[in-house]
This record gives C-alpha cells, structure tokens and sequence, in this order.
C-alpha cells in the first residue's frame, strides 16, 4: 500500500468553526479521516505530523524549514511521498526554499493548502488536499511520478520554485508566471512529463544551514538616497535589487555609487525584475549595463521568493564568493532560465 506522509504546519486548511464561539480553530490533524471520509477511498496508508503549536504561515522562517526537511529526511526512506499542508501566504517561500535544501530528491514533496477552511461548505481544502495525496502516490514504473518540491492548487501543479501567490480571493491563488505547470487536474490526472525534473539516483542529501542577513531594495521612481544608503551600507551580506522592466535602474551618479560602494564591500547584489513575468537581462540596455560592469548578478526569471531563499541556501554553504556567484546565475533545482525562455 503506498505510504504517504502528511506533515500539517497550520493554515486555512486545518481550520473548522467552534460552534460556540464562532471563531475558526484548528482541528486535530491526527483524525484526518473522520474530517475527510473521502480519504478512505483512495486506498493509501496516511500518517500525519502535526506541528505544535501550528503555525501562521506569516510566522514561516528559516528555522521551520529547518524543522520541515528534517522531518522529511527522517522518513525518506518509509514513505512514498509527503504532503506539506501550510498557509498559502508564503508557502512559495517554503517551497522554494525546501527545493534547495532538499538535494538529489527521488520522491514527491507537495504543498498545498486552501482559501477557505476545511469545514466551510463551499471549500476548496478537500479537493486541493486529495490532488495533492494522488499526486505524491502517482508512480510510472515504479519510480515517483514528480520527484521535486511542488505546489497543488486549484486543480494545477507548479514547480515549487516557480511559483507566486498572487491572488488573495480566488481559488485559483497561485501561478508560474515563467515556467509551465507540471500537472493538471481535469477527468484525469495529466502530466506534462516535458517540465518535470528526472530523479535523482544519489542518496537524499539535505542543506539544513541557511543565512538569512539579506536586504531587499526595490526601485521606484523618485527613491531617495537616504532609502538606498539605508540598505547599501548596512552589514548585510546580500541584497536583491528588483529593477524595472529587464533589469534595469536610475544612471543618476549616487545612485550607481551607492551600488558600487556596497558591491566593492564584497556585498552579493542579484537583480531581479519586478516584472512577474519575463527576465532580467543585464546589459540589454544603457540603464543596466552598469550594473553588469559592476558585477552585480543577474537573476534572469528567478520569482523574488526563489532569489531570496536560493541566497539564503548558499550563503549558509560557506562557499567563496566566485563560486557563490557563478551558482546564483546557474539553475540548480529548475529555478531559472538562462535566456528566460522556456
């Protein structure tokens, strides 16, 4: 019987009314079946980690991924697959970041969570909950189906890394604006086997260090140089610079300086787009040429939540700096496109 391991961190999923107050709270994980009878019939041996306390997923942080690849490696080797249930407002940072640190995985690792809690008539949480519980079951010849870190959500399968949260209301929350989806749910089960990472054949290795001394400096016209230098000559030891259009920024002479300075202080500075679609590409333009001479990194099509958990996973490597830079720009875990063209 295939084993699957269901790990609850907390979220709308797990929630049900307290008919006494009214308020939503959360419900013992442990009878999952009694709550969702319809488990039953899929015919899969369930066993669930529950997180104590449960968390808010605005709560997530780098010791809870810690926490959540531990539990995973603990359990390779007894389970078919894992279904991570988590709040849906970071939840692409988790699966982001569970991509890096999970290396050479072999097995399905599938987030998914809801909009609506499990109790409410018109939820979403019972039918993302079994996709996902059939997704990390589906075998071909014997191997897992999507052997990578995944994200079900109303109907459709992304690449962990690939993708947003980007609708707060609708069932449909999340998209992979840069890449196309690995799966879908219709009449069948379909999977685009094109998009979906070959297993690895090397034991689970697992990247429990992580270093989170990262800024953030998003552009906007008008941004003043008290903003920037806040940032730039801070003691952070890497900044993700999201830039207009294909990457590119303001020439004023301060403020190319300010990147200058804190790129010679052996800062990592990765520009990205705050476009949620498309690719950064350095040089493409006068405005970005600069920065490409300066020796800022390009992030190509990198979403913001996999650049900022990917800097997290190799600062936390102790690499040096060339060898941290050439593996920022390289795709590790399918997380960028060269050319930002699939």
């Amino acid at each position: 019987m295939t084993k699957i391991l269901i790990i609850y961190t907390g979220g709308t999923i797990g929630m049900v009314n307290d008919p006494h107050s009214g308020t939503l709270i959360p419900f013992d994980f442990g009878q999952i079946q009694q709550n969702v009878p319809e488990l039953a019939r899929l015919n899969y041996d369930l066993e669930v980690h529950s997180f104590d306390p449960i968390l808010d997923s605005s709560n997530m942080d780098a010791s809870v991924w810690v926490e959540l690849v531990r539990i995973i490696e603990k359990n390779y080797h007894a389970f078919d697959g894992f279904v991570v249930l988590h709040g849906s407002d970071t939840m692409a940072y988790t699966a982001s970041a569970l991509s890096f640190m999970l290396e050479n995985l072999a097995k399905p690792v599938v987030l998914t969570g809801s909009q609506l809690p499990i109790g409410e008539i018109r939820t979403d949480a019972k039918e993302n909950l079994i996709t996902a519980l059939e997704i990390a079951a589906t075998k071909k010849n014997g191997a897992a189906r999507v052997p990578e870190v995944c994200i079900c959500f109303d109907y459709q399968l992304f690449r962990g890394n690939r993708a947003i949260k980007y609708n707060s209301e609708k069932f449909e929350a999340f998209r992979s604006p840069n890449y196309p989806k690995l799966a879908e749910a219709g009449v069948q089960l379909t999977f685009f086997n094109n998009y979906i990472q070959k297993p690895s054949k090397a034991e689970l290795r697992i990247n429990d260090k992580l270093n989170t001394n990262i800024g953030v400096l998003k552009l906007y016209p008008g941004i003043s140089k008290q903003a920037v230098e806040a940032i730039t000559t801070s003691t952070l030891d890497a900044i993700v610079l999201e830039t207009f259009g294909s990457g590119n920024t303001s020439t004023a002479p301060w403020f190319l300086n300010c990147l200058q300075e804190a790129a010679d202080h052996g800062k990592i500075i990765v520009d990205i787009s705050q476009c949620q679609g498309g690719s950064v590409e350095l040089g493409k333009y006068e405005t970005s040429r600069r920065l490409q001479q300066m020796g800022i990194l390009c992030g190509y099509d990198m979403t913001f939540e996999a650049t900022i958990t990917k800097l997290m996973f190799l600062l936390g490597k102790d690499l040096d700096k060339a060898e941290l830079r050439t593996l920022m720009e390289q795709s590790l875990r399918g997380e960028l496109s060269r050319t930002g063209v699939i």
